[in-house]
């Protein structure tokens, strides 16, 4: 298979017919890191020198999101779909999901690279319970289960064998997270230097994550003065959403001011460069462990984050900054530094990894593999609790709103209005066509809401 072949049709049989050897696959996830992150993507003003590496290393998917949330902590039905290849409202209960009945059975990626034999491997934020990150790692260390105060004091535990992981276990990592967790990371890779078993890391952050603290050699780089208050500021959101005071909402004073907005992006983008410092030290290793041609590497975003745009903090929203995300995949025989525009979600992860190391793909994946034949999406659908639901295209995002019993409606044309600053809800062919659409998707995914209801929301 040669680079050119990559995610141009090629079928999942072609991939099983690769060489007996299986490809090692690394997986990098940042917590709450916007698309727009990236300097050699689409910001020239934040320092990502080793992200930047991975992105010439593979295909960058530029219209990579999440499917939403279902609870103000977004990142946990996120890395459930994303673990599961499963769709927002079929995550089960033990993965968040607050719908009784809608759960189905769910298979999880690295459990079942776990058994096909591969060695396993996990350091970092596990958003998703004790018991399914034993199914998925045979190894781990500097786990991170939740209850983090900051970056200096972050709650960890070694890996259990019994699954336990009881309080009277747990440790505060001595070095700032982001280092803590790629040191156990880069005392993996040194083990597989001449290892007879392909392995599979999983290495999760939780940088940029609030508190926003990075070291000040970091925030050097980004003085507040001179940092750029997005075009799309607003001092306050125009209505109510149905989460304006929802605990990221509450990070800054309201009204908001372009002073404050500028000393948040200053912070966040220091703790990017940190993490970004991090991610190099994950490459260095694995290029010194002999794997660097062997191995498939992702990297990806959870979720984005508002940091001012449109009068929000948070990512408890619809908005492209909150529901777009890095993501980049690259790896042995596949294309390098290469732009994909293709509407997909970083759900797509799950069954895009199976195919490319040759092993099946359960019937439980619902998402599709960016390396098949599987037709371009011609829409995404879009979710937030019970208040919020929207579905891009190509061109157009629809949003529909219930917050409180109030409707709202929202249409961006995304082409002539990235930064959705323009509403063009009274363009009523469109908003009729997406809406179908969209009850389309709800129906497909079993979305409990009705949208002709008064209440749909409740």
């Amino acid at each position: 298979m040669n680079r050119r072949q990559f995610f141009c049709g090629i079928t999942a049989s072609a991939f099983a017919r690769q060489p007996a050897k299986k490809p090692n696959v690394l997986v990098i996830l940042t917590d709450d890191q916007r698309f727009d992150t990236l300097h050699a993507v689409n910001n020239p003003d934040i320092r990502t020198p080793n992200m930047d590496r991975l992105v010439a290393r593979g295909v960058t998917f530029t219209q990579a999101h999440i499917m939403g949330g279902t609870i103000p902590a977004v990142c946990a039905p996120s890395r459930a779909m994303m673990l599961t290849g499963q769709t927002l409202f079929h995550v089960t209960d033990s993965m968040i999901a607050p719908y009784p009945g809608r759960a189905r059975p769910f298979d999880l990626y690295p459990e079942l690279f776990r058994k096909a034999g591969y060695n396993t491997f996990a350091s970092g934020k596990w958003h998703n319970g004790p018991a399914l990150f034993n199914r998925c790692f045979a190894d781990g260390d500097n786990i991170f289960f939740g209850g983090m105060a900051d970056h200096l004091h972050t709650p960890v535990f070694h890996y259990d064998l019994s699954g336990k992981y009881e309080a009277s276990t747990m440790r505060e990592a001595t070095k700032f997270s982001s280092e803590a967790f790629t040191d156990s990371a880069v005392g993996f890779l040194k083990r597989q230097k001449n290892a007879a078993k392909p392995f599979l890391l999983y290495l999760a952050y939780t940088a940029p994550h609030d508190p926003r603290m990075a070291p000040a050699r970091f925030k050097d780089f980004y003085p507040a003065s001179a940092m750029k208050v997005p075009e799309n500021f607003l001092p306050r959101h125009p209505f109510d959403n149905g989460e304006l005071k929802v605990r990221d909402e509450l990070l800054a004073p309201f009204p908001r001011t372009r002073e404050n907005v500028q000393d948040q992006l200053s912070d966040y983008y220091a703790m990017i460069t940190e993490v970004d410092e991090q991610i190099g030290r994950v490459i260095d290793a694995l290029a010194a462990s002999g794997h660097d041609d062997d191995t498939v590497v992702v990297f990806a975003g959870d979720n984005g984050l508002a940091v001012g745009q449109h009068g929000l903090m948070g990512k408890q929203n619809l908005y492209d900054h909150s529901v777009r995300v890095p993501l980049v995949i690259g790896g042995p025989g596949l294309a390098r530094n290469q732009r994909r525009d293709d509407l997909c979600y970083i759900s797509d992860m799950a069954p895009t990894l199976l195919e490319l190391a040759g092993l099946p793909v359960p019937n439980t994946m619902e998402t599709q593999s960016l390396a098949g034949r599987a037709p371009k999406r011609d829409s995404l659908f879009l979710a937030y609790r019970n208040v919020q639901r929207g579905i891009c295209t190509d061109r157009f995002k629809l949003i529909q709103y219930n917050a409180h019993g109030v409707k709202y409606t929202q249409l961006f044309d995304l082409r002539s209005d990235p930064l959705e600053r323009v509403n063009l809800a009274a363009d009523t062919a469109t908003v009729r066509e997406l809406n179908g659409k969209l009850k389309a998707w709800m129906r497909k995914i079993d979305d409990p809401a009705e949208l002709d209801a008064d209440r749909w929301g409740e």
